[in-house]
C-alpha cells in the first residue's frame, strides 16, 4: 500500500514527490494550500520546492503556536496603529490629537506602510536612528514615538499576528549608545533672569510681556499651566495657587489648530504652589489692568477666560 501511495503521488517537472497541499502550477511556481489558525483556507507561493517548504515549516510552527501568519503577512503597521488607536477608550482627546499627529507625520507616510511580519528589531532601530539623524528628534520626541509602536507591536503578539515584538529593547539600546545626543538643559542664572526681566520691563515692545514672564519664573509652571489659571485659582490672603489644568492649542482632526482645557495626566499633577511676593504684585497689576479695560467674554469649551495678555491671546479663565 505505502509503494502504491508513493507511486501515484503527484510530483514537479522535476520528478520530486509532492506533499499534500503542495501543487505545481503551469508557470513553475509553487503552492501550499493550508487552514490557518481559524480555520480560514490559505495559499502560499514560492518561485523553488525548497523556498515553499521552508515557508511551509514557518506556516505549520506558527499555527502550532496559535499565530496567525496570513493576517502578519498583510496587515501593515499602519491599519494596526489605527485599530490600536481606536482602542484606547480612555486617552484624553489632547493626547490622543498629539499621537495622531506624531504617527501621521513622521510614521505613517513610509515605516507605516510595512507589514508586520517584515519588519524586524533592525529595521525598527534604524528607523529610531533616522529620526535621530536626519530629523534631529531629541529624546522626548524619540520617547513619543516608541510609545505609539511598541504597544502596537505588542498587541499583534497578543493577537497572535506575529511572534515577538520587534521594538523591544531598541530604545534601551539607543540610550546606551555615544552616538546618542541626549542634550543639557541650562535654567538661567539669576543674573541671566534679572537681565532678561529688565530688558522686558524697560522694552516698549515687550514690556506688556512681564506679568506673564514674571509667573512663569516665579512659579516654574509649564506655559499650558499659567496661561489656563483662573482667578478663582488664585489665593491672595494664603499666597497661593492651584495648578489644575492647562490651555493647549493644537492641531485637531479637523485640520484647525483650537484652543482646549487639558487636566493633569495624573494626580502628581494637580498641586497647589506658593505666590512670591513678584508673583503677588504680577497678578495684582494684571487685575487692575483688567479691571480698568475690561475683562475678555470668550469662551473656551464653557469657560469663560480672561486675557492674560490681551494682544498675545494668553488666557486668565474665570
Amino acid at each position: 500500500m505505502e509503494v502504491s501511495a508513493i507511486a501515484s503521488s503527484r510530483k514537479d517537472s522535476k520528478g520530486r514527490v509532492l506533499r499534500q497541499g503542495e501543487s505545481q502550477r503551469n508557470n513553475g511556481y509553487y503552492i501550499y494550500q493550508y487552514k490557518d489558525v481559524n480555520g480560514i483556507r490559505r495559499v502560499i507561493y514560492a518561485s523553488g520546492l525548497v523556498e515553499l517548504r521552508k515557508r511551509e515549516k514557518t506556516v505549520e510552527r506558527d499555527k502550532d503556536d496559535g499565530i496567525d501568519t496570513y493576517a502578519g503577512e498583510n496587515t501593515t503597521l499602519n491599519a494596526a496603529f489605527d485599530r490600536y488607536i481606536a482602542g484606547k477608550f480612555n486617552l484624553k482627546q489632547s493626547t490622543r490629537t498629539n499621537y495622531k499627529y506624531m504617527y501621521d507625520k513622521y510614521v505613517r507616510p513610509a515605516f507605516g506602510n510595512r507589514r508586520l511580519h517584515q519588519i524586524k528589531y533592525s529595521d525598527v532601530k534604524a528607523f529610531y536612528y533616522s529620526l535621530v539623524n536626519e530629523r534631529n528628534f531629541k529624546l522626548n520626541s524619540m520617547e513619543i514615538i516608541h510609545t505609539l509602536i511598541h504597544p502596537v507591536f505588542t498587541m499583534a503578539v497578543r493577537d497572535g499576528i506575529i511572534r515577538l515584538n520587534p521594538a523591544s529593547g531598541v530604545m534601551a539600546e539607543i540610550k546606551r549608545s555615544d552616538e546618542w545626543d541626549k542634550g543639557t538643559r541650562h535654567a538661567l542664572t539669576l543674573e541671566q533672569q534679572r537681565a532678561f526681566m529688565q530688558y522686558t520691563a524697560n522694552s516698549p515692545i515687550y514690556n506688556h510681556w512681564l506679568p506673564l514672564f514674571t509667573v512663569l519664573l516665579g512659579t516654574g509652571g509649564r506655559i499650558g499651566e499659567v496661561l489656563g489659571l483662573r482667578w478663582e485659582d488664585l489665593d491672595f490672603e494664603n499666597r497661593t495657587i492651584s495648578i489644575n489644568h492647562s490651555l493647549i492649542y493644537r492641531l485637531q482632526d479637523s485640520g484647525e489648530c483650537e484652543n482646549h482645557i487639558s487636566t493633569p495626566k495624573t494626580k502628581a499633577g494637580v498641586r497647589m504652589i506658593p505666590m512670591m511676593e513678584s508673583v503677588y504684585q504680577a497678578f495684582q497689576q494684571e487685575y487692575r489692568r483688567q479691571e480698568e479695560e475690561g475683562f475678555s467674554t470668550a469662551i473656551v469649551e464653557g469657560i469663560q477666560v480672561l486675557h492674560l495678555l490681551t494682544d498675545l491671546g494668553v488666557f486668565i479663565f474665570q
